[in-house]
């Protein structure tokens, strides 16, 4: 098989600058000016990151509102690149909590592989991380932000493929389509594209390098498939299809608050204050708040204080 790195195209230095601008939505390091003197966790001052992508940074967002709230001093640092940049920056204290998935943990923290899944998923990372590295995961929300690979509508009508199985097998038969946009992160990991293409037998020729953002408008043009999330509303906004993973390879990714053990044990208010904001956010939830930044243009934390207002998550 060809090197993935021998095949990838990057994007032109005004794609770049588009990147670098996009990377920044929603991320600052201003510290709130008001707190909940009265709070729970009034008197403590905690950092709150999340990762780059429309859906972290909401999380991260409500997440800072809610322990803002409770009285906490909240330093914002959402919008960090990668999940490997992340989580070392909760290791080493440069932020203190931020939501992770099941499957990232499992494939990229804790160094499983994709075919050795088990059933209780969440449990089980929780566990060993727990025991392996000091980190503590609490607040499983009830939504699956899982990988996937999306086509055209055109696309699947033309050709009438509707999974992965089929999309491989046509992708052999049509060299000349045969293409994928992705961001660096699934480019590189077990349970992105080197297990995709293993698992499907289906070598990509073309691999096209795109930030995460870019990715949905590429489909059909750049590409003929292309890397998505499945909470992601921009998938029918755009007119895309998911592919059905019928070799069930992706793993699930549970949405959960990772923090250090030492940080719950000192405010065990945290578990308390976010369990209830987890358990609403479903699917469709996470979609609809999805859908208000990627697709109406609003702002993260617009989204994230309307929707906690709503549910009478802010007192």
């Amino acid at each position: 098989m060809t090197s993935h790195n021998a095949r990838r195209i990057r994007t032109s230095a005004a794609a770049v600058a588009v990147l670098a601008a996009l990377a920044l939505t929603g991320c600052s390091a201003a510290v709130p000016a008001q707190t909940n003197a009265d709070g729970a966790l009034s008197g403590t001052e905690i950092t709150v990151g999340s990762k780059e992508f429309t859906e972290s940074i909401i999380l991260g967002k409500l997440t800072g509102l809610v322990l803002e709230n409770a009285g906490a001093t909240v330093v914002d640092r959402t919008g960090i690149t990668g999940s490997s940049t992340v989580r070392e920056a909760l290791l080493t204290g440069d932020i203190d909590i931020y939501w992770d998935y099941t499957g990232t943990g499992w494939v990229n923290y804790l160094n499983h592989t994709t075919s050795d899944v088990p059933a209780d998923l969440f449990d089980q990372v929780a566990a060993e991380d727990l025991k392996s590295n000091g980190v503590a995961w609490i607040a499983p929300a009830p939504f699956e932000n899982s990988y996937g690979i999306a086509a055209s509508a055109e696309f699947v009508e033309r050709t009438g493929v509707t999974t992965l199985s089929a999309a491989a097998v046509y992708m052999a038969e049509h060299p000349e389509e045969n293409s994928i946009c992705a961001a660096s992160e699934f480019i590189g990991r077990d349970d992105g594209l080197p297990g995709l293409e293993d698992a499907y037998d289906s070598p990509y020729e073309k691999v096209v390098e795109l930030d995460f953002n870019l990715i949905f408008s590429q489909i059909g043009s750049s590409c003929t498939l292309g890397e998505i999330t499945t909470t992601d509303a921009r998938v029918d906004s755009m007119n895309l299809v998911a592919l059905d993973d019928d070799a069930n390879f992706f793993v699930e990714y549970r949405g959960a608050v990772t923090l250090l053990d030492q940080t719950l044990q000192d405010h065990p208010e945290i578990a308390e204050l976010l369990t209830p904001v987890s358990e609403k956010l479903t699917d469709s939830v996470m979609r609809t708040l999805n859908g208000k930044v990627d697709v109406d243009g609003e702002q993260p934390e617009d989204v994230a204080r309307d929707w906690l207002e709503s549910e009478g998550l802010l007192g």
